[in-house]
């Protein structure tokens, strides 16, 4: 599905991913996880295309073909889905209007909307907050299930969420995984934490630790547990200045 290859992203002048190599295959879920500034969001932009975080050398491949120069958008329209840390705020748009643009003359507007509230439903995102303004006054839950409701409208074979259990209590964290679950088929599923909250209701395939700019341990998801219990120290230790 995303294969990285010798992956090294640079921000300004400084080299943040260093030398990542990763097979990302088709259906799985993975975990990425890794202490403060280890590089995992700088590793999500990268993959989404932002023009900020440079690649300084490697490449990136999506189902075979070379990303590597291409735009965010023609990445999003092969398939790929980032969904941010805080998702921003847009005045005046609510998700319907938002999606009905990204899906324009793709899908009939009256079916678009019977589908974004069935997902809502499923979510438990109330239809007075997919009514306003997209995450004006939301919750941090409530901006979580609606990234949700936008990657599963939207359909995106990879999709990678920075964070998605930051700011959700326990109920929205337990309703957006039993989602993910029931929606995995076929899909790629990228999931980058500090902790392992998420992963109380997800059991990924693989769990990535990104130490430094480098991919230290893979492992399942025991990995998790394991770090959960002792923390990042013990690999930290092994880690060569």
């Amino acid at each position: 599905m995303l294969v990285l290859k010798n992956l090294r992203v640079k921000v300004g002048k400084m080299t943040i991913i260093k030398d990542i190599n990763f097979n990302f295959e088709k259906g799985k879920m993975y975990a990425i996880m890794g202490p403060n500034g280890s590089g995992k969001s700088t590793l999500a932009f990268a993959i989404a295309g932002h023009p900020a975080y440079k690649l300084e050398s490697g490449s990136m491949r999506f189902e075979g073909r070379n990303i590597s120069e291409l735009s965010p958008d023609k990445r999003a329209k092969l398939g790929m889905f980032l969904s941010f840390q805080t998702p921003l705020a847009l005045s005046g748009i609510n998700v319907f209007q938002l999606l009905r643009i990204a899906l324009a003359n793709k899908k009939d507007p009256l079916a678009l909307k019977k589908k974004i509230e069935t997902i809502a439903k499923k979510l438990g995102i109330k239809s007075q907050l997919a009514e306003r303004s997209l995450n004006e006054g939301a919750s941090g839950g409530e901006k979580k299930k609606l990234e949700m409701l936008q990657a599963a409208i939207l359909d995106p074979k990879l999709l990678i969420f920075d964070e998605i259990d930051t700011g959700v209590d326990v109920d929205a964290l337990r309703t957006i995984a039993k989602f993910m679950n029931e929606n995995k088929d076929g899909k790629t599923y990228i999931l980058i934490t500090h902790y392992n909250r998420i992963l109380h209701y997800i059991r990924p395939d693989k769990v990535l630790i990104l130490m430094n700019g480098r991919l230290m341990k893979v492992g399942s998801a025991k990995l998790a547990e394991e770090i959960e219990k002792s923390g990042y120290e013990k690999i930290m230790s092994n880690v060569k200045s």
